[in-house]
């Protein structure tokens, strides 16, 4: 949606100037002469959209353009660019002091000043939302508590389920032979039989489609071992 910006300008010619560089970056250009039709304008009075930056002349007919700054700043945060035709350094500490974000004196490049409108909008800009991470996963392994969830589920496992699962969980698509398994799971029982693998397996299974029977992440590979679909 085109930003709108507010000019207050008495002078047609540089208001003018400064719509067209405006319209011409894509902006939406609106413009009024006196401070205090710029005060209505920025408490949203009437249908227009509320304008996000001020371009405002220091010296308008009815009020100083600092004092149209410091009302503005009792009820509104829109950034403010100074136009004036003094390059006094007191005017410049004056105008920043009461909240002016830039300051551009006059005689100026209408380009220059939409590119310093550019600036100040992308600098009070809210910083982007971090990009979304990664989806979750079907399993969650708490390993500090030794407790496996699936599909934000507790699985209730017997210590070696909670083993072969959590071996399996840890590389996710690869086949893990019955021996890596043995091996993984069963190291402190050497005598147990590859077999035992195969059994807890089929609990797992029993598991896991209680929670989901419509899922069969343990994939078997026959002469092989067993892998897990993706987690």
């Amino acid at each position: 949606m085109p930003v709108t910006i507010l000019i207050v300008e008495d002078e047609l010619a540089i208001a003018d100037s400064i719509a067209y560089a405006l319209r011409t970056d894509g902006f939406v250009a609106r413009h009024v002469t006196l401070g205090a039709q710029a005060l209505q304008a920025m408490r949203g009075d009437g249908p227009a959209e509320l304008p996000a930056l001020v371009v405002l002349d220091v010296g308008l007919p009815d009020m100083n353009g600092f004092e149209v700054c410091r009302q503005l700043r009792q009820f509104c945060n829109a950034p403010v660019i100074f136009l004036t035709a003094r390059s006094d350094e007191i005017d410049r500490i004056v105008g920043l002091e009461i909240g002016a974000d830039d300051y551009v004196t006059k005689p100026f490049s209408p380009r220059e000043l939409v590119a310093r409108i550019r600036v100040v909008l992308r600098r009070l800009a809210p910083p982007a939302a971090p990009p979304a991470g990664p989806p979750a996963g079907r399993f969650d392994i708490r390993a500090a508590q030794a407790r496996i969830l699936y599909r934000s589920q507790v699985l209730d496992l017997t210590r070696y389920e909670y083993l072969l699962l959590k071996a399996l969980c840890e590389h996710p698509g690869h086949v893990l032979s019955r021996a890596q398994l043995m091996d993984r799971v069963w190291a402190d029982a050497p005598d147990t039989l590859e077999r035992t693998v195969d059994a807890h397996v089929k609990s797992l299974r029993a598991k896991l489609r209680q929670v989901d029977p419509g899922d069969d992440p343990i994939q078997t590979h026959r002469g092989m071992g067993y892998s897990l679909a993706g987690t």
